[in-house]
């Protein structure tokens, strides 16, 4: 690994390399992916890696190219000490909107990452790191919410990695049921293009019917 990107993972770490001097182990990252599209779910990941994990390229997703995202998602994966997903469909956003389906998906997600710690023989994680979001329910495990953590903490990058990843394989594979709207290229958020497919078709079952209000 070159000096400059050893530098700028270790930078991405001073919120993770703060807590281990406090003599925490099991630091958790969280971050979602489609709060803003106008079809589709909010996945929410959580993710937890090892003190010693410096994987080349890590970074907020939305800075990643899709092919190096489907690359370093896989080596999160493969390293993680664990990690867990919440995933809320489109009517369940429209049911309690789309920050309380952003929260339930965040504790979905932190109880399949204790749950495989648990099978590990591993405690609950000893704190969370999430991205902006606040008053959410951790578990009882203590958290720090970071204003744009995704670009400011390594934990919250993986877990936006495999919010991300996790997320556009979904909206792929409706693309295959629904081409017309073009999810594939867009991921269901609101593009001319994608407007234009929904002014013309109408909605389908995976719209966000509190999302398009201004359009049908």
């Amino acid at each position: 690994m070159k000096e400059k990107e050893l530098e700028r993972l270790t930078n991405l770490k001073k919120e993770e390399i703060e807590f281990y001097k406090k003599g925490v182990k099991l630091i958790a990252g969280i971050d979602e992916a489609g709060r803003g599209p106008l079809a589709g779910p909010v996945v929410v990941a959580c993710c937890i890696m090892p003190k010693n994990s410096m994987i080349e390229g890590i970074n907020d997703s939305k800075k990643i190219a899709e092919k190096k995202r489907e690359k370093l998602y896989e080596l999160i994966i493969n390293e993680a000490i664990s990690y867990g997903i919440g995933i809320i469909n489109q009517t369940e956003i429209d049911e309690i909107n789309i920050l309380q389906a952003t929260k339930k998906g965040l504790t979905i997600a932190i109880k399949e990452a204790e749950e495989n710690l648990t099978k590990k023989g591993l405690q609950k994680p000893e704190v969370i790191l999430v991205d902006a979001l606040t008053k959410i329910d951790t578990d009882g495990i203590p958290y720090k919410s970071i204003i744009h953590g995704d670009a400011i903490s390594y934990s919250i990058a993986c877990a936006s990695i495999i919010a991300k990843v996790t997320r556009d394989r979904i909206m792929r594979q409706w693309n295959q049921v629904y081409p017309e709207y073009g999810f594939e290229a867009h991921k269901g958020y609101g593009t001319a293009k994608h407007i234009k497919a929904i002014k013309e078709y109408g909605p389908c079952p995976l719209h966000r019917k509190t999302f398009i209000t201004h359009f049908v």
